[in-house]
């Protein structure tokens, strides 16, 4: 993360909650307490209106910034549930964004509002057999699906026999209590399903895919039935 995006999002973290101390915003984003009192400082610097109180921490007043959506308490809440759900169902790639994108939306909130929100993502857990193990490869599927890029990857089946496979994603489902890959496999000229929990390795060779044409998630799903 370069120190614009770093500035940005503290100051998106400071938002997002009455009072953010300086040890919280250091652990958030791995960084040491000196440079993230230099990094509010030049926040301070270019206009942004920091306070600190002693034994709180730092906060930035509400009206700085317009809301630029408004979220009634019912809509505010049921995006906390979705991003406890993807602390359980998801892989470490995309629970990062959800709560990057979380504390975004908490931001926008009133004081009283946002007060509410902090106590309701304690009093909400998850408890699933979900087989989800964290090989942060979930973000990187859904931007070769939408960029139509070939993927590496190496893969083991159910007996365990280790193959190496270029594919061409169509689609990511969730079933049976884990994500599958649906792709086009240039090693079986066919399309096949893949368990993200047994790929072993995977890479984003930035490459387009090769195949001009192809069938639909949902087509594919159909024609199993």
């Amino acid at each position: 993360m370069n120190r614009v995006d770093r500035l940005v999002a503290i100051l998106t973290t400071i938002q997002s909650k009455r009072f953010v101390t300086l040890e919280y915003i250091a652990d958030k984003y791995q960084i040491s307490e000196r440079t993230v009192y230099r990094d509010i400082k030049a926040l301070g610097e270019i206009g942004v209106p920091v306070n600190f109180e002693n034994n709180k921490g730092y906060s930035i007043p509400k009206e700085y910034f317009l809301p630029p959506v408004t979220l009634t308490s019912e809509e505010a809440n049921a995006l906390i549930l979705v991003a406890k759900l993807s602390e359980r169902y998801t892989d470490r790639t995309i629970q990062k964004n959800v709560t990057n994108a979380l504390d975004k939306i908490k931001s926008v909130l009133r004081t009283v509002e946002k007060d509410k929100a902090d106590q309701l993502q304690d009093l909400i857990g998850v408890f699933t057999s979900a087989n989800v193990e964290n090989k942060d490869y979930l973000t990187e599927i859904q931007n070769s699906i939408l960029n139509r890029q070939v993927l590496d990857i190496e893969y083991v089946n159910n007996n365990e026999e280790k193959s190496c496979r270029q594919v061409e994603p169509i689609g990511l489902k969730f079933y049976s209590n884990q994500w599958h890959l649906i792709a086009w496999c240039w090693l079986r000229n066919e399309y096949r399903d893949f368990k993200v929990l047994q790929i072993q390795s995977l890479k984003n060779t930035m490459q387009p895919f090769k195949k001009t044409e192809h069938i639909s998630l949902e087509a594919y799903v159909q024609s199993l039935v």
